[in-house]
């Protein structure tokens, strides 16, 4: 990361996707967060932007997209979901800082953020970035991590929590890992230029002892009945809000989809190992079906 970037959630060389969903009993989380998707994202658009797509375990959820581009730091992340995924034209591949999105303004009309919040040390510039990729329709699902909680609730009350639910600032609570206060969200989107349109609380039975007593159907049937008591409170871990962009649907803004992060200059040529910008010189890499927009492989 190059000095005066903000710091950044690395999965690079991370054994995530087998560690944290496929060997952890994740299963109930992972069905839950799927029914949520299923009831916020439009059937069907043109191109979606996946932010924090790690190893593409939401992707293959968003098959009413022509276009679909996959965007996370780690390329490790990406390789990984490049073979869950196969090899398909319909997918782009971009590891990327979100703070610094090498997109144009305008070229895409769908998006999703999930489980990747609460890794920023300043989401509303995070998602300001957003907005700017988006076209006027747009539709963006974002998911975010809830410190105002009923366990947090209970665990501040009896002493066990320092921090406080009710406070509105995000809070750390492990390194780059942060719960943020529903209220506050909800500014930000606001200022932002969002249109809040829906809230679902998800994982509202995110607990041990639960999920080892009870069969799975149960848990996500229970959590896909009360999903909707979001429009009213907020108190499950996990919050997904459906977000519009105000305007009448437009086409997507023509042409590459790509400009430089150093100098914001949208002419890039293409070249042997990637892209190089016409404006200030930077090379970007294109390697493996990755592109690279996270540090210049070069300056001419």
């Amino acid at each position: 990361m190059s000095a005066g970037r903000q710091p950044i959630c690395d999965y690079e060389g991370s054994d995530y996707q087998q560690s944290f969903w496929d060997q952890a009993e994740r299963a109930y989380e992972d069905r839950v967060e799927a029914i949520a998707l299923r009831r916020l994202l439009p059937e069907e658009g043109l191109r979606l932007l996946e932010l924090g797509a790690g190893a593409g375990r939401n992707t293959s959820r968003y098959q009413g997209y022509d276009q679909i581009v996959l965007l996370d730091y780690s390329r490790s992340q990406l390789e990984q979901a490049m073979e869950r995924l196969g090899q398909d034209e319909r997918y782009v591949y971009v590891a990327a800082d979100v703070y610094r999105l090498p997109f144009r303004a305008g070229v895409f009309d769908g998006a999703t953020m999930i489980r990747t919040l609460h890794h920023l040390v300043d989401p509303t510039q995070a998602l300001r970035n957003v907005r700017q990729t988006l076209t006027r329709g747009a539709v963006f699902i974002l998911e975010f991590a809830n410190k105002r909680n009923l366990k947090a609730i209970l665990r501040w009350l009896m002493g066990r929590q320092e921090w406080s639910p009710f406070h509105p600032e995000q809070v750390e609570f492990a390194e780059l890992n942060f719960n943020f206060h529903p209220r506050t969200i909800r500014a930000s989107l606001r200022e932002i230029g969002f249109e809040i349109r829906a809230t679902l609380t998800v994982s509202h039975f995110r607990v041990k002892f639960l999920k080892r007593w009870i069969p799975l159907e149960i848990l996500v049937a229970a959590d896909a009945l009360v999903q909707w008591t979001g429009a009213l409170w907020q108190l499950s871990p996990s919050v997904f809000v459906q977000l519009g962009i105000p305007g009448e649907k437009e086409m997507l803004a023509a042409g590459s989809i790509f400009l430089c992060p150093e100098c914001r200059n949208e002419e890039l040529e293409t070249q042997a190992q990637g892209l190089r910008c016409s404006g200030c010189g930077c090379e970007w890499g294109y390697q493996g079906g990755i592109y690279d927009f996270r540090d210049p492989i070069g300056k001419s």
